[in-house]
């Protein structure tokens, strides 16, 4: 499924199946209707406001497990770029590859041109619950926009 707007809450959720690192995958499939899922696109990883975004996510990480949500980053990085931002990050959360830029592109995130740069992920969050579906979802404005935490906590804990 392709979209060329973002997914809006009650849309089924496109599901994927990419790198964490170089030779390791992660699929979706594998998370939906066992747990929640919290979904974090960001445009590029080592990028100022990107670390900083993540790193609200790893610091606040008990709020996220309480509520029984599992955090999956997303960007266009290649999985050996994914693999060292999360390490050198201390993530306890999986960063994942779009590297061909098809998980972006399903849920609508793809972003003609960020600062000169083609086919970037928008900064954008979506919560799925356990039923497949959208819960929750928000889009970055413009890529210096950070997500409300507590928006996407208080998703978390209603979403089914």
């Amino acid at each position: 499924m392709i979209s060329t707007h973002p997914l809006r809450p009650g849309a089924p959720a496109p599901t994927f199946r990419i790198p964490s690192a170089p030779g390791t995958f992660v699929d979706l499939d594998d998370h939906l209707r066992r747990d929640k899922i919290v979904l974090l696109f960001y445009p590029l990883a080592f990028s100022s406001v990107c670390t900083s975004e993540l790193c609200t996510i790893r610091d606040r990480w008990d709020a996220f497990e309480s509520l029984g949500g599992t955090v999956l980053g997303i960007s266009v990085d290649s999985p050996f770029v994914t693999s060292r931002f999360r390490a050198d990050q201390g993530l306890p959360f999986p960063l994942l590859s779009d590297f061909n830029k098809d998980v972006s592109r399903a849920y609508g995130v793809l972003e003609d041109d960020s600062y000169g740069l083609k086919g970037v992920s928008k900064r954008a969050v979506f919560v799925i619950g356990t039923d497949g579906r959208i819960a929750w979802s928000w889009v970055a404005e413009d890529s210096g926009q950070q997500p409300s935490y507590e928006q996407i906590e208080a998703a978390l804990s209603a979403a089914p």
